[in-house]
């Protein structure tokens, strides 16, 4: 990223850019930096997009051999194209020789790194990886941006919209939008505003029910369970989500046992820094063997449905009893 904001300053840009990763706001507002910089805004003749895998290689061939009208580039971005996991060898080979006056802009969530269009685009161009960011960065991003609105935040306050939200940057400025307008009349916004007002992700549901079944409250899981129904989350899609936290938390606990730092494990299991504690206190009410039991118990239970041995709504509900249940003596 670094790279790219020095080409961005610079004005010196490579005649490729591959912008990929799993950070979609950086990625949207990248390529639209890149090609406002490229192209005088409103420059429909020396522009043109294409998005999908619908995108015929041949006909971005033929386009990119046109020389720019009165105009030094010709810009051609091309957005979930599939070229870089499906073979595009057409295009690889093109890429390597086009006219200077052509650059191109890929923006691709699906990536094969051993593909001849990916090796291409590397030798000639930039590849951008745009990851998600840290929580040390995002609480900075938060801010700024009630800065600028003109609003006071806390950086708690800050730190609890991530655990309420998430850390995708997308879905924080929707949140950001909302307390903006929930909070027009006043300057500062707090944790009560953003309890009130923001919407807490499906994961941190499946959390809570994740805490509910290690305390052994029963009755507690099964509401937070018929409340995901209630807003109509689909029991399958529950299931995955439980079973994918038990399997975090399996490696939570092998982490932990191996003495990994918290920033450490928190990188290698996938979470944020911050939530590394909480994870640790979840995974200490159970012990290695019964996480391994649950995950597989999960998988098992998924396939039981999949094949009409057992009703999707009924088979989680059973799943949630059975590992909330209060253990003997």
């Amino acid at each position: 990223m670094k790279s790219l904001n020095e080409d961005l300053k610079t004005g010196q840009f490579s005649q490729i850019y591959l912008l990929c990763g799993d950070e979609g706001y950086l990625k949207k507002q990248y390529k639209e930096r890149l090609a406002k910089a490229m192209v005088p805004e409103g420059d429909t003749m020396n522009y043109t997009y294409f998005e999908g895998k619908n995108t015929n290689p041949k006909e971005v061939v033929d386009l990119a051999e046109t020389l720019p009208f009165f105009a030094e580039t010709r810009l051609i971005v091309l957005e979930n194209t599939g070229f870089f996991k499906n073979a595009s060898p057409e295009l690889a080979d093109y890429v390597k020789d086009m006219p200077e006056s052509t650059h191109m802009i890929f923006v691709e969530e699906e990536l094969d790194k051993r593909g001849k269009l990916y090796k291409a685009v590397k030798a000639k161009g930039r590849i951008v990886e745009l990851k998600r960011q840290d929580e040390r960065t995002l609480v900075r991003w938060i801010l700024q941006l009630a800065k600028q609105e003109k609003k006071q935040m806390s950086e708690p306050a800050a730190r609890f919209l991530l655990e309420k939200s998430g850390d995708d940057m997308e879905n924080i400025l929707r949140e950001m939008e909302k307390l903006f307008c929930y909070c027009m009349f006043r300057d500062k916004i707090t944790e009560e505003d953003i309890e009130e007002i923001c919407t807490t992700r499906i994961t941190n549901h499946i959390f809570d029910m994740v805490d509910a079944v290690a305390s052994r409250e029963q009755k507690k899981a099964l509401d937070y369970y018929y409340d995901l129904l209630a807003l109509k989350e689909p029991p399958m899609r529950i299931l995955y989500l439980m079973t994918r936290q038990f399997r975090i938390l399996m490696e939570v606990k092998e982490l932990e046992r191996l003495g990994l730092p918290p920033k450490e494990l928190a990188y290698k299991v996938g979470i944020m820094p911050f939530l590394v504690g909480k994870y640790r206190a979840q995974a200490r009410a159970f012990s290695a063997k019964e996480l391994r039991s649950i995950v597989e118990a999960g998988v098992e239970t998924e396939e039981n449905v999949k094949t009409g041995k057992m009703q999707d709504v009924l088979s989680v509900e059973l799943f949630i009893v059975k590992y909330s249940a209060r253990k003997d003596g």
